[in-house]
């Protein structure tokens, strides 16, 4: 018999990872943050506009993308720009993909 991809031992690991990285997703703001963020950098000033948030809990979820590695920070003069880590989030997501589908790849 074989086993599918979830039911291997193997994928524990992998599952934690995507485990911990749909937690930090599924707050709809953080989400909206990373969505903002997909195409171009942008500083806090113009990201808390987009989501009708107070300036000091856009940076708090900010920190939590931070931490995980999901975006990067550069500052420039007195203003901090955040870009996305496309490359983490492009394998988190294919990571989700294989374990949900491991017959299909997707195309990002």
């Amino acid at each position: 018999m074989k086993l599918n991809y979830c039911e291997k031992k193997s994928s524990n690991n992998n599952l934690k990872e995507i485990v911990k990285f749909l937690k930090v997703v599924s707050e709809e703001n953080r989400l909206r943050i990373i969505c903002i963020l997909w195409t171009e950098q942008k500083c806090v000033c113009e990201i808390w506009q987009y989501l009708n948030l107070p300036q000091n809990l856009v940076s708090h979820h900010l920190k939590i993308l931070k931490d995980f590695g999901l975006i990067f920070s550069q500052k420039k003069g007195l203003k901090v720009f955040y870009k996305l880590n496309q490359k983490v989030v492009k394998k988190y997501i294919e990571s989700l993909n294989k374990f949900l589908n491991p017959k299909k790849k997707i195309n990002l």
